[in-house]
């Protein structure tokens, strides 16, 4: 079952994330990345986080979904910032489910797209994505520490 992310699931949210950073080899820390949630919880007008919960009420997924500008299309799109699913847990539709759930609330919000990005080499997210239907898109990323 997919959730919007309150302020009493950000302690069961976390492992999952810090998991999400070790998988792209960082290591933010834990309070940084709590307070990013509280954040998304108190300001719905930046962004929100969805949570997947197993039968028993286990989280076992998360996405993390931002709103951006996008000039090219003269509106607003929706930034699927974050999807992770807890290796145990793959291949049971739950990031499909959270795709959809992040699409949903782009849509509601008024959302001309939803827009994402993952590793070149994330061979098997890729297959997800393509799954839903998304189109891989011809932009290269470039990232300036500031």
């Amino acid at each position: 079952m997919i959730a919007t992310v309150r302020e009493q699931d950000i302690p069961e949210l976390l492992p999952l994330v810090l998991q999400y950073c070790a998988f792209y080899g960082t290591r933010p820390a834990e309070e940084d990345l709590t307070a990013m949630a509280r954040s998304l919880v108190s300001s719905p007008e930046a962004g929100l986080q969805l949570v997947w919960r197993d039968p028993a009420g286990t989280v076992t997924g998360f996405a993390t979904l931002l709103w951006g500008w996008d000039t090219t299309v003269a509106g607003t799109v929706g930034i699927m910032q974050d999807l992770f699913v807890v290796p145990h847990a793959r291949g049971r539709g739950i990031a499909d489910a959270l795709i959809a759930g992040c699409a949903s609330r782009a849509r509601a919000h008024g959302c001309r797209h939803l827009v994402w990005q993952t590793a070149p080499d994330n061979r098997r997210a890729q297959a997800v994505y393509e799954r839903t239907g998304a189109l891989a898109s011809p932009w290269l990323e470039y990232v300036m520490p500031v």
